[in-house]
């Protein structure tokens, strides 16, 4: 994505995670407007960032650090605000990482994983026409070959980003189809290959061999192909993503992740322990249906949007 997070974005992000922050922080600011630090406080606060999904860990560090500060009985809803915010910052600074698939190896192969419905083939569409839109030459690969819906879709993407498409028949071999235009993409001088595949989860060995066998047969031509594996995840799914994090995470070599739809559900918090469950950087968050609302993933913006602050 683009260096610089489009204008109007941290609005976008902070209207989206409205619904996570209405939950969390009006009971957190209300515990402690309301009276000094106290044991009780700190239960309360306990239990509003675990039904936030924050998760365990997080969750205790951040009681702790709530605990030191010892607000005061005249502490206001500011002040609490950007304490929350700085305590889940500080969950996520080490966790933040950037996409840049231009400026370096060319053409930049991307691998998209994740269930079917995370947002997926969205995402790739999102980042498709985002660098169209600086004028890089793109190529959109749809291996997902069992399900025509998928393709269709992907080839709509395609069209609206003036990107390539690269697609085969029902049935075709993945692995193949990936072989083929990676070929032609190093012929014909592209500078990005977006690569979409299937999320079926109904067969785990069998999904896991077939994303496997992309990735040996991309380093057939370049031992360090795919350059980048995204996995998507769809944040209103809750502590679900966790589950999906570690089916895909630590077989499929992810090396960045995507959260997608943040703005549909009341516990965005869930970035925090995926975030830190996951080997891969959060690189990206999507908090809406256009293409603006795809953008790098600042730790910093997400926590004072979480809790509701304004920039």
């Amino acid at each position: 994505m683009t260096d610089a997070p489009k204008k109007g974005w941290f609005s976008r992000l902070t209207e989206g995670l409205s619904r996570s922050s209405k939950q969390m922080t009006e009971q957190v600011v209300a515990t402690f407007v309301k009276e000094p630090l106290s044991d009780k406080a700190l239960e309360q606060l306990e239990e509003h960032l675990l039904e936030s999904d924050l998760g365990p860990a997080a969750t205790d560090r951040i009681v702790e650090r709530f605990r030191d500060l010892r607000f005061g009985a005249g502490a206001d809803e500011r002040e609490v605000k950007e304490a929350l915010a700085e305590a889940v910052a500080a969950e996520l600074i080490n966790h933040q990482a950037r996409y840049e698939p231009l400026g370096g190896e060319k053409p930049f192969v991307t691998l998209f994983v994740g269930v079917n419905g995370s947002g997926k083939t969205t995402t790739l569409g999102k980042i498709a026409a985002d660098l169209t839109g600086q004028g890089a030459k793109v190529m959109i690969v749809a291996c997902d070959t069992f399900r025509a819906a998928a393709r269709e879709q992907l080839k709509v993407w395609a069209d609206r980003a003036g990107a390539t498409f690269e697609s085969r028949r029902d049935g075709a071999d993945p692995a193949g189809l990936a072989f083929d235009a990676y070929t032609r993409a190093r012929a014909e001088g592209f500078d990005v290959v977006l690569i979409d595949t299937a999320g079926r989860l109904q067969n785990k060995s069998a999904l896991m061999d077939e994303l496997l066998k992309i990735v040996r047969v991309l380093k057939k031509i370049d031992p360090d192909a795919p350059h980048e594996t995204l996995l998507v995840l769809d944040a209103t799914v809750g502590r679900n993503a966790l589950e999906q994090e570690k089916i895909f995470g630590r077989t499929a070599y992810v090396s960045g992740v995507v959260m997608t739809k943040l703005d549909g559900t009341a516990r965005g918090g869930v970035l925090v322990p995926v975030a830190q469950a996951s080997d891969a950087p959060i690189k990206l968050i999507g908090v809406g249906e256009g293409v603006d609302d795809l953008q790098p993933f600042d730790a910093r913006a997400f926590s004072r949007s979480l809790v509701g602050l304004e920039d």
